[in-house]
């Protein structure tokens, strides 16, 4: 029998086995199963998924655009909004949860969204209900964490990703656009999309994206992913490629059209049909990749382990060190 490898060498103490992270197995132990492991537990108990939609109540298509993504009606204003809806006097919130499921595996989605944002004559400081609903969040999950006797899963109701819509002008950002931004890109994850960009030709989209860029750059916003939470030259090289297209110019619909004998979501206009999840048509299907296929983890995971970390330091110091929060704790001083 050949001698097994001692404890120094399995643990990489030693240099040169150190640099290549461990020593080489004897047989199959088991550890990849960790995945699977994984992967039962969360196909078990589900996992939340929560998410914004800001920007000018009406005809944005913000709603659509949310259904087009999830492939179902997740979004209020389907269920039946009439079209003539008053503009609420102030912003309003409204959220609305589904359980999704596709290849067994759970995810209970919340929809929130924010009519009246924009919309009034005087938008002064209209950013702040929306503020102070995502702290209210952050709140509620940390009365959860510090009481004595804890829930095993705390209810999530944190907002992992807001996408903020950009009216497809072609001009400059509006005062009110860059004001949101700045004051809520340090608690939540903004991802701008241009709505609507089937309004514009292919080139005034591209300056469009460029200059909404360089006006995101000069005012210090720093929307998601951010650079500095990059993990590694991998995670860099794909975010760098993802930062390059935002905002994604996008299109939603939730109708079906024939198109070369294939069914379709598209809008339809007088000269064509705008594929939505064509990319030489509009950058829907970039958004949805990156929103759920590439991104979704790690969108939970800033959410987690920067915003609301930043949240519970700031709280727990006011709060005088780590005790339980009482619940007749005011939250106005951070609101």
């Amino acid at each position: 029998l050949l001698p097994l490898p001692s404890f120094s060498q399995c643990h990489g103490h030693s240099g040169s086995h150190a640099s290549t992270g461990g020593s080489a197995l004897l047989g199959y132990i088991g550890i990849d199963t960790i995945i699977e492991q994984m992967r039962k537990k969360t196909m078990k108990t589900g996992f939340d998924f929560n998410i914004m939609v800001v920007g000018q109540s009406h005809g944005l298509g913000k709603s659509t655009l949310v259904n087009t993504l999830f492939k179902s009606q997740v979004s209020r204003r389907s269920a039946g909004w009439s079209r003539d809806e008053k503009i609420p006097k102030t912003v309003e919130i409204k959220s609305v949860s589904h359980v999704i499921e596709e290849g067994g595996v759970k995810m209970k989605l919340t929809v929130v969204d924010t009519p009246g944002f924009g919309d009034q004559i005087n938008n002064d400081n209209c950013w702040e209900p929306i503020s102070k609903y995502i702290n209210e969040q952050y709140e509620k999950f940390l009365k959860e964490e510090v009481n004595i006797t804890r829930k095993k899963r705390i209810p999530d109701t944190r907002v992992h990703c807001c996408l903020y819509f950009i009216s497809p002008t072609g001009h400059s950002l509006r005062q009110l656009d860059l004001e949101f931004m700045k004051r809520l890109s340090h608690s939540v994850n903004i991802i701008p999309v241009i709505a609507k960009a089937d309004t514009m030709t292919i080139e005034e989209r591209q300056e469009f994206k460029q200059r909404v860029r360089k006006e995101l750059e000069m005012s210090g916003i720093e929307f998601y992913p951010q650079k500095e939470f990059d993990d590694d030259m991998e995670d860099k090289s794909d975010n760098d490629k993802i930062r390059e297209t935002m905002p994604f110019a996008v299109v939603g619909s939730d109708k079906e059209y024939q198109v070369n004998g294939k069914r379709v979501l598209g809008r339809k206009t007088a000269w064509g049909i705008v594929e939505v999840e064509n990319s030489n048509h509009c950058e829907f299907a970039q958004l949805r990749d990156f929103l759920i296929r590439s991104h979704l983890q790690d969108l939970k995971e800033v959410t987690h382990n920067i915003h609301y970390e930043t949240y519970r330091a700031k709280r727990l110091n006011e709060n005088g060190g780590l005790h339980p929060i009482s619940s007749n704790d005011t939250q106005e001083s951070n609101l």
